[in-house]
């Protein structure tokens, strides 16, 4: 049987979790407890234990490939991969690995996030237009986020110049993904937490689309204001999922033996960070 779609199982895991935290995969060997410490070796066992500790609390996980491709552990991240898929198969996969090209390279990059990797959604750079997508979207089902207006001060280099129809670079992006490019209902979009009126904008252009808010934690991002900004429900259903991610601060909150229980401890209490935010709104849809 076939898995279900991204944003089904997306919705399907905030309800079973009551969550909207996304715990980001970011190993990195320097940073972990005891005797692992420096040992890309030990990178499936720090990231599965993370994985085996928060797998309740979550609407997504999100493995960042390049912490695993620069210490030689892509092999690792496939066996994270189908570890999750087993302990916690009702928790989406997200990929995140920012690819951008077009022709046969986008058709191979689509193959190792989605057959090699088997994620259930990969994060993609929409610069070099639809064609750099439309690989992706031959995968049934599988969710594509598009860089929007992303967590950096940086992105404002390009993200917010001003186009010749009115509309800033990002706004424009958040238009066709909602609108010309969303032919299957595959679309999501990356705004980050760092942006919270921007994350409204957003919502407001795409009032439907996932949105993956990355740098709560350790990048500042403020969970309230963005769970504010870009959750939209009627108190029981959401009409507009959000995936707030956090990384760094629930991965190495503790350096010693008992890392795994302090990286539920952080989690569960973001967890309920954000869920005070969404109850605080005002039970309408949007």
């Amino acid at each position: 049987m076939s898995n279900p779609p991204f944003t089904d199982k997306l919705l399907a895991a905030e309800r079973a979790h009551d969550s909207l935290l996304c715990v980001g995969l970011d190993p990195e060997p320097a940073r972990f407890p005891g005797a692992w410490q420096h040992d890309p070796a030990r990178i499936f066992d720090f990231c599965a234990t993370i994985v085996d500790s928060t797998r309740d609390l979550v609407i997504a996980f999100k493995p960042q490939i390049a912490f695993f491709a620069a210490n030689r552990a892509e092999d690792q991240l496939e066996r994270l991969m189908a570890h999750i898929r087993k302990v916690a198969p009702q928790v989406p996969v997200i990929l995140d690995a920012k690819r951008g090209d077009v022709g046969s390279t986008a058709e191979q990059y689509a193959r190792e996030a989605f057959e090699r990797y088997q994620a259930d959604a990969v994060t993609l750079s929409p610069f070099l237009g639809f064609d750099s997508i439309e690989p992706y979207l031959k995968y049934e089902g599988k969710g594509l986020i598009l860089l929007c207006r992303t967590s950096n001060l940086g992105g404002s280099d390009l993200q917010s110049q001003r186009l010749a129809s009115g509309d800033l670079l990002y706004e424009h992006i958040a238009r066709l993904a909602h609108n010309d490019w969303n032919h299957n209902g595959q679309l999501g979009l990356v705004v980050g937490a760092t942006f919270p009126a921007e994350i409204a904008r957003v919502r407001e252009l795409a009032p439907t689309l996932p949105l993956l808010l990355p740098g709560v934690g350790a990048q500042g991002g403020d969970a309230q204001a963005c769970v504010q900004a870009g959750w939209r429900g009627d108190g029981s259903a959401t009409s507009g999922p959000i995936i707030v991610n956090s990384g760094r601060a629930i991965l190495y909150a503790s350096r010693g033996n008992e890392f795994a229980a302090e990286a539920r401890k952080v989690a569960d209490e973001t967890r309920a960070l954000l869920n005070s935010a969404r109850q605080a709104q005002p039970s309408q849809a949007r």
